[in-house]
């Protein structure tokens, strides 16, 4: 009730201008910028041009025997509530109820008491207008203080002088009805709409910590293995020295016992990321030397794939290998499903700075439709750019098909230097 009453009391006369209307609709979109622009103001064109119809109608249809000034007063008496209901909604309404009282006092036609021709039209523009920009419950009240208002007029001055106050109530509980649907259905839209932002949030956010999930797995077997590669050489080096100091055995020790441990804690965390469905793979993790397999295999799903390799081959870090392979497969895969018929081209650059891969189809050919796919594909190509502090850019190719274009930085190795003796 504290809501109610400082909506239709307390910030009656509150100032609440009316906002432009949007121009993304699906028929003002269409005209032309000018247009469009000016189109945002037609409910405050639609207010003023109701407010003038109120003051030619109130003036025409007025009191018999008055003057033309006086009759023109009166009109703009009952249209002042319609063009308030551009500032102060609420108090447009209080102000309409006043402007009925004072307007009934000047009418002698029965069959229209208390409101005239002019004063309905505007009465009831008023209710609609602010029931357009209030809660359903404001509307429904507005309109039980309408009926009460008819009826403590129609006591106060006469039975015998009521005449219009059950069109009233019918007209204005249509007009309330209408309104309060259309709102019901602009806030359902809008409480969907955020719903739906939502779940595209959470979607995409799944999507992420999924691929990054599935990163951390196939990179386990990569560092798992040079962690045992370190372990083993840390434990046979004492044997390759002779007679090696106490110092040295103690830091290859140490050297065995850290990697071992490190071992121990990344079975431990990969754990925690697999899912209860997931199977270790029984072959090592591909990498670019597996490539041509790849392309067989992607030649016979039917898309035409060509290879070119450019620079010095030359072994780059596991991870990277596994990376780059798994960027190739991905886009090769999205070719598949959004370019059935067509043909792709994959670049492999062997730089100075480190590996450059592109991949590039074009549009699609013949009748098969294309899949629509679940989008995960760019999200786990960026991910594993970005894991290794690469750069990458994707969209449409000016031929018309799509280019996906990865550069991944890789450090070189320092070379041991020379003994000069």
């Amino acid at each position: 009730m504290q809501s109610l009453r400082d909506d239709m009391l307390t910030d009656a006369f509150a100032y609440r201008p009316l906002a432009p209307m949007r121009t993304d609709g699906p028929i003002v979109r269409r005209l032309p910028e000018r247009i469009r622009y000016r189109a945002a103001y037609l409910p405050h064109a639609a207010v003023v041009v109701t407010a003038f119809f109120v003051v030619l109608l109130a003036s025409t249809t007025g009191t018999v025997g008055m003057s033309p000034a006086p009759l023109t007063l009166a009109g703009l008496v009952a249209a002042a509530p319609v063009l308030m209901t551009l500032v102060r909604p609420m108090g447009a309404f209080w102000a309409a109820l006043a402007a009925t009282v004072v307007l009934s006092v000047l009418q002698d036609r029965i069959f229209t008491w208390p409101w005239s021709p002019g004063t309905f039209v505007a009465y009831l523009a008023v209710m609609v207008f602010v029931g357009l920009r209030t809660k359903p419950r404001v509307s429904g009240w507005m309109w039980v203080i309408t009926v009460l208002f008819g009826t403590a007029l129609q006591i106060l001055f006469g039975a015998d002088r009521a005449g219009s106050i059950a069109p009233m109530a019918f007209a204005s509980a249509v007009g309330l009805l209408l309104v309060t649907v259309r709102n019901t259905r602009r806030e359902a839209r809008q409480e969907v709409t955020a719903v739906l932002e939502v779940t595209a949030f959470e979607r995409d956010r799944r999507t992420l910590l999924e691929e990054r999930t599935t990163i951390a797995r196939e990179l386990h077997d990569v560092v798992a293995h040079h962690m045992s590669v370190v372990a083993i050489q840390a434990e046979a080096a004492p044997y390759r020295v002779k007679n090696p100091p106490p110092e040295l055995e103690a830091a290859f020790v140490t050297i065995r016992e850290n990697a071992v441990a490190a071992l121990t804690e990344l079975r431990r965390v990969l754990g925690v990321v697999r899912s209860a469905d997931y199977e270790a793979p029984d072959t090592p993790q591909p990498t670019l030397a597996s490539l041509d397999g790849l392309l067989t295999n992607v030649r016979e799903a039917g898309l035409s794939v060509e290879k070119t390799v450019t620079g010095a081959v030359r072994e780059l870090p596991q991870g990277v290998e596994l990376s780059a392979y798994r960027i190739i497969q991905e886009a090769l895969s999205n070719s598949l499903r959004h370019a059935p018929g067509s043909a792709a081209e994959v670049e492999v650059s062997y730089v100075l700075g480190g590996l450059g891969i592109r991949v590039v189809n074009g549009p699609a050919v013949g009748d098969v439709p294309p899949s629509p796919g679940a989008g995960h594909g760019i999200t786990g190509m960026r991910e594993r750019v970005a894991m290794l502090e690469g750069e990458m850019t994707a969209g449409e190719s000016p031929s018309g098909g799509y280019e996906v274009a990865v550069f991944i930085p890789v450090r070189s190795r320092p070379q041991p230097e020379e003994d000069p003796a």
